[in-house]
């Protein structure tokens, strides 16, 4: 099981290390699930969008906790940790001879990687 990034399949102004990393495990994944289509194994990616975790901000901007705190200003209900682990729990207990091979999730409130619905500050 991978868990990806919609940054895997499509691209967005700053993030080409981000995307670079994603696109490169996509294709990890893509390849070994060809190359191991003859085992009882199954390869699946779950690529979530927007998931509002203070770690991942914290990580990405340096420790500087203010801008990691902007990242999800005005985002009405950004996803969890909980809605993925849901979506991969799902994924992880389908039956052995179903194999779910990418399971998008995103916030309602984004439509790309680049575009996400933001409300003004009240």
């Amino acid at each position: 099981m991978l868990t990806g990034s919609i940054a895997g399949y499509g691209v967005y102004p700053g993030g080409a290390g981000y995307s670079a990393a994603k696109y490169g495990a996509r294709a990890l994944m893509e390849t070994l699930r060809l190359e191991l289509v003859h085992e009882p194994i199954r390869i699946s990616e779950v690529a979530p969008g927007t998931v509002a975790t203070e770690e991942f901000s914290l990580v990405r901007f340096g420790g500087d906790a203010e801008r990691a705190g902007k990242v999800y200003q005005g985002v009405a209900a950004p996803l969890t940790a909980e809605d993925v682990a849901d979506v991969i729990a799902f994924v992880a207990t389908r039956p052995a001879h179903v194999n779910i091979d990418l399971a998008v999730v995103k916030p309602r409130a984004q439509a790309a990687a680049h575009l996400v619905d933001r409300q003004p500050p009240a």
